[in-house]
């Protein structure tokens, strides 16, 4: 038998393309993986993840993670550590479910533009021309003496608006327009809620804003009123849109509204840390920071009838993987295409321009280095957000690359963990 012997750049070559051919392949079954060396990372760098993670977790303040770190396509660092529940001695395991909370934002701002690339409406109309609930909106007035008012705007929100928090809508948490919500029964998905999406928004609808829409970039429920706004326009629940559209398509089978009864075992524990008290099991009840309630049951407890388009998801990392290189690869993944790369080039620009001198924000993703230097590790133009639970990702088309971090975990007790995870996948980078 005759044997061949191989040159050493032709074995050096040969090694590169097995390591694609493996990580094609993997991709097709489900979630992407590779050796870090052969997309341009280094193995023994990525191990400071690990390292850190850990570090976290012996001192009690965290209980448990999942990082994953992509490259090109494939899945070069991938680890759970720590505890998905503590008291029950049950460790953290890479298939883990995850409350993504606002990481829900990003799903649906795709959603709207899947519905825009149809030509069911034009960014810049009102969003009054679908939910009349919201024509002639009023704003609120506060002044230096007497109570509160409101007068009529100038101008009506635009899905742009929504898109971009500009639109004048806040959160609970707002001192001015907190306790109105509260009182008038909105919802922002990270509390049990008898109703459903319809009656949420049209609840917010009738209150005031906090101020004219465009003036300023606000963090808020204006993508709840987007994930409204899909169901108005599609004839499809949000639910059953995120199902058929966007999670079917890209092969997410385990990111939920409400999580099915068979998969409630996965969901990590959620988990407080308060100075002085330290890391503690979330409560039965739920928490109260003034006018802003939360509870951690919410994904598998309660009337399930709420898909808060801003908040209400959980996933894993290895779904949220897929969503996140889907926007790396300008709107498809493995032959499903949902977005044009267009859509895609625009979602992740900064949108926000005079408005926000210091912010930059695109159509549902913040975006670094755009404004001015960046302050850490990365590349201009990297996109990305995170969840109230203490969940984050980052999309660096310069890079190729995708960063997942996941853990369970609010109030954080000022813990940065999130920010260092970001900075060692880049510090990995070698080629």
């Amino acid at each position: 038998m005759n044997s061949v012997v191989l040159s050493r750049g032709a074995r050096v070559l040969l090694v590169f393309w097995l390591a694609i051919v493996g990580c094609l392949t993997a991709f097709a079954q489900g979630l992407p993986t590779a050796s870090p060396e052969s997309v341009g990372l280094s193995a023994q760098r990525l191990e400071r993840i690990g390292a850190i993670v850990q570090r976290d977790i012996d001192e009690n303040r965290l209980s448990g993670s999942v990082t994953l770190v992509a490259r090109k396509g494939c899945v070069a660092w991938f680890k759970a550590q720590g505890m998905m529940d503590k008291e029950a001695g049950k460790p953290m395991k890479p298939d883990a479910i995850f409350r993504i909370c606002s990481m829900t934002k990003p799903i649906t701002s795709v959603a709207i533009m899947m519905l825009y690339e149809e030509g069911r409406f034009l960014l810049n109309d009102p969003v009054s021309k679908f939910i009349p609930e919201f024509k002639n909106p009023k704003v609120l007035v506060r002044p230096p003496s007497g109570e509160p008012y409101a007068v009529p705007a100038n101008k009506e929100i635009t899905i742009r608006q929504l898109l971009t928090h500009t639109s004048g809508l806040t959160y609970h948490w707002n001192p001015d327009l907190g306790a109105r919500y509260k009182e008038a029964g909105v919802a922002h998905g990270l509390l049990q809620y008898n109703g459903k999406i319809a009656d949420n928004i049209k609840a917010l609808a009738g209150l005031p804003l906090l101020f004219p829409p465009g003036e300023r970039y606000e963090y808020s429920l204006s993508v709840d009123v987007l994930g409204y706004l899909v169901e108005v326009v599609s004839g499809m629940s949000l639910d059953e849109f995120f199902r058929k559209r966007i999670f079917e398509p890209l092969g997410m089978k385990d990111t939920h509204f409400y999580l099915p009864d068979e998969k409630t075992a996965r969901l990590a524990t959620a988990y407080t840390w308060y100075a002085g008290k330290g890391l503690k099991r979330f409560p039965d009840e739920p928490i109260a920071e003034g006018a802003f309630v939360y509870s951690a049951d919410y994904p598998y407890r309660g009337p399930k009838s709420l898909y808060a388009g801003g908040a209400g998801l959980s996933s894993t990392a290895a779904d949220y993987a897929r969503f996140c290189q889907m926007m790396l690869e300008g709107g498809k993944l493995d032959g499903a295409r949902l977005l044009s790369r267009k859509s895609v080039e625009l979602m992740t620009q900064d949108q926000l321009g005079k408005i926000n001198a210091d912010t930059g924000f695109g159509l549902g993703f913040g975006v670094a280095g755009i404004k001015g230097p960046l302050t850490e590790l990365g590349s201009p133009g990297r996109y990305g957000w995170g969840g109230f639970y203490y969940t984050y990702f980052f999309i660096d088309p310069k890079e190729n690359m995708v960063g997942i971090f996941m853990a369970q975990l609010h109030p954080t007790g000022g813990l940065s963990l999130d920010r260092i995870f970001e900075n060692l996948a880049y510090q990995a980078v070698v080629d």
